[in-house]
């Protein structure tokens, strides 16, 4: 039986794209145990549709992660487009949502507040409170791999008992 991985959707400004890169190398041993694959919009080839293959990523995902920056709310496309989509899929069961404050922003006046954040005191990832980023991405990583273990768990469960069902009909 294939081991299941859990997608992982990087919502973000591209102007935050250095935070995203150092938050998926923090995440590597999850895709090195095969327990995650992770998407975001730099793997659109050239030629290739990038909203529908945003809109395709984004609806497969197991996990979205919101990277919140000022630059984030700022962006139509994530605020508008991304987030509305992510929250949707939450709001269904579909998708687990996941805001990690990069920067400091107004984030607590939007609907992400309705969630709980990451870091999870919510103090941004760049705040001077951490003397060292990475340590706070680690932080985040840390946590995102309690949510990827208990979704794979009750993932296995479910396929454990619709094989005991199958197997007994």
């Amino acid at each position: 039986m294939e081991k299941t991985k859990l997608k992982i959707f990087f919502a973000y400004s591209r102007k935050d794209n250095d935070l995203r890169s150092r938050l998926e190398t923090h995440l590597y041993l999850l895709k090195r145990q095969e327990y995650i694959e992770s998407w975001y919009d730099g793997e659109i080839l050239p030629g290739q549709n990038w909203n529908e293959k945003i809109k395709h990523a984004l609806g497969t995902a197991n996990i979205i992660l919101l990277l919140i920056s000022v630059d984030f709310i700022a962006s139509d496309y994530c605020y508008d487009i991304e987030m509305k989509a992510a929250f949707e899929r939450h709001k269904q069961d579909e998708a687990i949502v996941i805001p990690i404050i990069l920067t400091d922003c107004d984030w607590l006046e939007t609907p992400i507040a309705e969630l709980q954040a990451l870091p999870k005191n919510g103090i941004p990832i760049n705040d001077e409170y951490w003397k060292d980023k990475e340590k706070a991405l680690r932080l985040v990583a840390k946590e995102i791999r309690k949510i990827v273990e208990i979704s794979l768990e009750s993932e296995d469960k479910k396929k454990k008992l619709t094989s005991n069902f199958l197997s007994k009909n």
